[in-house]
């Protein structure tokens, strides 16, 4: 146990500046993701590219669970599944690597890959009409949203093309039977449309649950609603709802996840 420790304690001695930074940042989403109820016990996965030249990210130690996680435990492991630094010892989840590598390869200007396993996620993704325009955060998305067809649990490389085409452009996607995915060019992007597709899976469960007939928005309504998007992210709405959301966690729990 004091060996474990002390290789925690080492880890920001042994990394830049800025990747102890994506560090935190990391470690503070997996913190949030656990108080949101956004976990899957041991499972799913979030990753931040390592900032700098390597094409290295970093993802959970597979064993740890989302309120566990710190700066200091976090896996670096490099594009093609080396492991580059494990504080840890406990390795990587293989089915996380297949699709956190296949986006941050083919494109390396998204930063954050996020990927969760609710019951809302994976409920909408059951549904054939997957995510319905019938409340405001879903018609964020409207036209931005992607599908992948379920393969079975993702460990076939040969997979990855095919997740990567689904991708394109998309901030956001729902992998069918399986979960919600969502991306961005900072962790703050992802998270931010992470917020908004749990939630709106969330309401279309809750207003599916109460048997009346679902009111969805007109094509032109929810796209309306979908153009404002790119406009307020670009004025840094996702950074606000980032540090409020920090200054939330840290009140809650303080800055154990810095560590």
């Amino acid at each position: 146990m004091t060996a474990f420790v002390n290789a925690l304690v080492s880890v920001r001695a042994q990394v830049s500046a800025a990747e102890w930074e994506a560090r935190v940042k990391l470690a503070a989403a997996y913190r949030l993701a656990a108080r949101e109820r956004w976990t899957d016990h041991i499972y799913t996965h979030f990753s931040l590219r390592v900032p700098g030249p390597d094409a290295h990210f970093l993802i959970n130690p597979f064993g740890q669970t989302f309120d566990e996680i710190t700066a200091s435990s976090l896996v670096k492991v490099d594009i093609d599944g080396e492991i580059v630094l494990d504080p840890t010892g406990l390795g990587i989840n293989p089915a996380g690597y297949v699709i956190h590598s296949a986006i941050h390869r083919a494109q390396p200007d998204l930063h954050a890959v996020l990927h969760t396993h609710t019951a809302a996620g994976i409920g909408v993704s059951a549904q054939r009409g997957g995510l319905l325009m019938i409340s405001q955060h879903a018609m964020r998305f409207f036209g931005r949203l992607a599908y992948h067809g379920y393969e079975g649990v993702a460990l076939d490389l040969d997979e990855q093309s095919r997740l990567v085409a689904d991708l394109g452009a998309h901030p956001a996607m729902i992998l069918c039977n399986h979960g919600l995915l969502t991306v961005g060019a900072s962790l703050e992007e992802a998270f931010w449309h992470l917020y908004y597709l749990e939630r709106s899976c969330a309401a279309q469960l809750a207003a599916q649950s109460g048997g009346a007939e679902l009111v969805i928005a007109a094509d032109a309504v929810a796209q309306k609603v979908s153009e404002l998007i790119p406009g307020n992210l670009a004025r840094g709405a996702h950074i606000r709802h980032w540090d409020a959301a920090v200054r939330q966690l840290e009140r809650h729990e303080g800055r154990e996840y810095a560590q």
